[in-house]
């Protein structure tokens, strides 16, 4: 929601840098990945708000919810977006962006450039789906509150690609996880965008 990057800029991190990489603002001169004084590329949710818990309908099912995905929506993509992919991480306690990998709960990719979001549960089966967090199956990992009363914080990024990524495979594959989207990404990312929520 409140992250962006310029194309100048994207080319310059490496694969493993990608979900951070986003957080650095463009040079003077450029936004939102296209032109100056663009509105921003953002993802927001209409369930909850960028920094908000997580909502009761969407918690894990051993939690009571539905253990659907979240709603998304993005606006204000570059005019040459080609597609776009979508990654859903957390950083367990003692792990740190660009140090380790993160779990991740969702990994979508080749989703059609004229898309604007996904529905709850994404019904309308958007885009190819990699490895769910306990590489069981594919798709989307619900996360479920920990013990104790803690919180974890889990981000949602949205990439705009100059294109389908055809380094992955074109059908749902448990064999695709978090290192090969991050590296698939690498040098097709246009902008990118996240919105956070705790549970």
């Amino acid at each position: 929601m409140r992250h962006f990057v310029s194309p100048a800029i994207a080319g310059l991190f490496c694969a493993l840098a990608l979900p951070t990489f986003a957080q650095q603002q463009p040079p003077e001169g450029e936004s939102a990945g296209e032109r100056p004084n663009a509105p921003a590329f953002e993802l927001t949710s209409p369930d909850f708000v960028d920094g908000a818990a997580m909502p009761d309908d969407l918690k894990c099912t051993r939690d009571g919810g539905s253990g659907l995905s979240p709603p998304l929506a993005w606006t204000n993509a570059p005019r040459e977006t080609g597609g776009y992919a979508i990654v859903m991480q957390h950083y367990p306690h003692g792990t740190y962006p660009s140090v380790n990998d993160p779990s991740h709960y969702w990994l979508v990719w080749n989703i059609p450039a004229d898309a604007d979001g996904l529905d709850t549960g994404n019904p309308h089966s958007l885009g190819v789906e990699g490895s769910d967090k306990d590489i069981r199956d594919t798709g989307y990992t619900p996360p479920c509150s920990p013990a104790g009363g803690r919180t974890h914080e889990y981000t949602i990024w949205v990439y705009a690609l100059d294109g389908p990524l055809t380094e992955l495979p074109s059908e749902d594959s448990i064999e695709i996880s978090w290192p090969d989207v991050i590296g698939a990404l690498e040098g097709h990312v246009l902008n990118a965008a996240s919105i956070t929520f705790t549970n």
